[in-house]
């Protein structure tokens, strides 16, 4: 499983990296970016969380 952050589509609210820290953390713009790919087995469930959650839909989950 990998994870796609949409840059131009984040507004930065960091809602991904309270709900999944080890996938997800803010840059220095204040962008979230990917820190895991692929996502680690035991972060799945948390990393689909974590888009499904995302006010914008900037985060993609793919196979």
């Amino acid at each position: 499983m990998k994870a796609v952050v949409d840059r131009d589509a984040c507004i930065g609210c960091g809602l991904c990296t309270t709900i999944c820290p080890d996938v997800f953390e803010m840059d220095d713009e204040d962008i979230a970016i990917v820190i895991a790919d692929p996502v680690p087995a035991d972060n799945e469930a948390e990393a689909q969380e974590a888009a499904d959650s995302c006010p914008t839909d900037a985060i993609s989950i793919e196979d």
